[in-house]
Parts: structure tokens; C-alpha cells; sequence
């Protein structure tokens, strides 16, 4: 499989926004693409925040029709219940979107828990070096605000290989780049890491 980031043709109606496919994120793509073959009309996506699992969701809602509980931890139990009783009968797709899995999620209502454990489970995964490139310009964009593939390769070893990692970077990015009114380049990045305690004055860039 590539590790290439590609974008996902699937816009969402909300705002246009296009969800990056990577390694992290294919798994998941390819098994709602093919949801009418799926065992039960129902599956369950986890992934850490900030990983565009919502999004994701929200898109395939909108291009299946299907039902969406996001956040399913905070909903009530016999909502969710209900909800893959319905999807069952009327043969319409149900995803449900969690931080985690059971036993991770833990499930009170007996007859909600034996449907889980008979619903398929996705999950997104961390981004590998190629998809967190693709969001950091991905983020950046959406600010109006860029960044050349020099700062990407300097600030990608220096920062946890994470979704939220990826985010509090930006916002940082971001707010240096605004406070001292400057295009991003390397400096400006490693001020930007200094910001989040990543590097400090005695690292020199290391």
C-alpha cells in the first residue's frame, strides 16, 4: 500500500472539507466504503481525538444515509440500543463513534453489549510521517497560513507522533506566526516548539 496521503472524494456537505486517507486511516475508509456487505448493519469507529473520526463519520452519514451516534460514551444506552435495533430492521447502516472499544467503553445494558460484540469494530490509528505532513498543510490551509516541506522535515522528528500533537502544534504555529507577523519558516517553527516546552534555548535546534 502507498504511504502517500491522498484525499478522500467524499466531500462533506457541511464545509467541503476532504478527509486525508494515509495508512492510519485506509483500514477504516475501505470497510464503510463496502458497508452493505458488513455482518450486521451496524460498526463501531474509535480513534483518539483529534483524528477526524467525526468527520469521517459525518461524511459517510451523508453519503449513505445512514445513522450516526458520535461521542456514543455520552449517550444513553437504550438510545444506542434502539438505534441498532432499527438499523437491523430496516437494513440502514448505523455507526457509532467512541474513544474506545468495550471493554475500554464500558457497556451496562446486557443486551447493548452482546449487539457490540457482534458489531464490527474500526478503528483510526496515529499518523505515520507521511499522513502528519499532509495535516499539518491540511491545518495550516484552513488558516490561510503555509508552510515549506524545510519546516515540515525539522519539525516532524521534534514533536509526539499524535492527532493532538498535530493540533496544539499548529495552534502554536499559528500564534507566533501572527505575534511576530512572519511567513513560517524553520526559526519561526522552533520558537513555536519552544512555546510547547518541545525544545528549549540549549537544544539549538537539536
Amino acid at each position: 500500500m502507498s504511504q502517500m496521503a491522498l484525499p478522500l472524494a467524499w466531500p462533506a456537505p457541511e464545509d467541503d472539507r476532504d478527509f486525508i486517507v494515509g495508512p492510519a486511516t485506509a483500514d477504516a475508509v475501505r470497510h464503510l466504503a463496502a458497508w452493505p456487505n458488513w455482518p450486521v448493519a451496524a460498526t463501531l469507529l474509535t480513534g483518539p481525538r483529534k483524528s477526524g473520526r467525526s468527520l469521517l463519520a459525518r461524511i459517510f452519514a451523508a453519503k449513505h444515509d445512514a445513522m450516526l451516534i458520535d461521542d456514543a460514551e455520552q449517550a444513553p444506552e437504550e438510545t444506542i440500543f434502539h438505534a441498532w435495533n432499527r438499523a437491523q430492521a430496516e437494513h440502514r447502516p448505523l455507526l457509532i463513534v467512541a474513544d474506545a472499544a468495550p471493554p475500554l467503553w464500558r457497556i451496562e445494558l446486557p443486551d447493548l453489549a452482546s449487539r457490540l460484540a457482534a458489531t464490527p469494530r474500526i478503528a483510526i490509528g496515529d499518523p505515520d510521517e507521511a499522513l502528519a505532513a499532509a495535516l499539518i498543510e491540511k491545518l495550516l490551509g484552513a488558516r490561510g497560513l503555509a508552510a515549506g516541506r524545510e519546516v515540515t522535515a525539522y519539525v516532524l522528528p521534534r514533536i509526539e507522533r499524535s492527532h493532538v500533537a498535530l493540533h496544539r502544534l499548529v495552534d502554536a504555529l499559528d500564534e507566533v506566526a501572527l505575534a511576530r507577523r512572519q511567513r513560517i519558516t524553520v526559526p519561526l517553527a522552533r520558537r513555536a516548539l519552544m512555546s510547547l516546552g518541545v525544545i528549549d534555548d540549549s537544544s539549538n535546534g537539536g
